[in-house]
């Protein structure tokens, strides 16, 4: 969900300039977690990208305290937009994950009617 999609939601919803509720908070986790998967795309070593994660942190930790609704809004916004433009071209995938580097190596065997194991053993006569 889009952050002014979200905020609207909550500013509709009668309960005053909350937008830090239980999905508020998932979303904020979930974009810190993307922008640290990113920045791990790009460097590869740990020792270097812990510095990475750190200045992501803090700069969340610098937005932790806006209480206005609008500028909230504007900062989340920003922070998709940045991540969107940042994003690696050809991202980290797992080796067992969908189009990992073992993704579906060892298929099981193909089925055949009982027709296509006739056709293939008499030469497709």
């Amino acid at each position: 969900m889009r952050p002014t999609a979200l905020l609207r939601n909550v500013a509709a919803s009668g309960s005053g300039p909350t937008p830090f509720s239980s999905a508020h908070k998932a979303y904020v986790q979930s974009l810190y977690r993307r922008y640290l998967r990113n920045s791990l795309n790009w460097c590869i070593r740990r020792d270097i990208w812990r510095d990475r994660a750190i200045e992501i942190r803090a700069e969340f930790e610098r937005a932790r305290n806006i209480r206005n609704p609008r500028e909230l809004a504007r900062v989340l916004e920003q922070a998709e937009k940045q991540l969107e433009e940042n994003a690696h071209p050809d991202p980290y995938k797992t080796p067992m994950g969908e189009d990992g580097t073992k993704w579906e190596r060892n298929l099981p065997p193909r089925m055949f009617s009982k027709a296509e194991k006739e056709a293939a053993l008499h030469g497709g006569h």
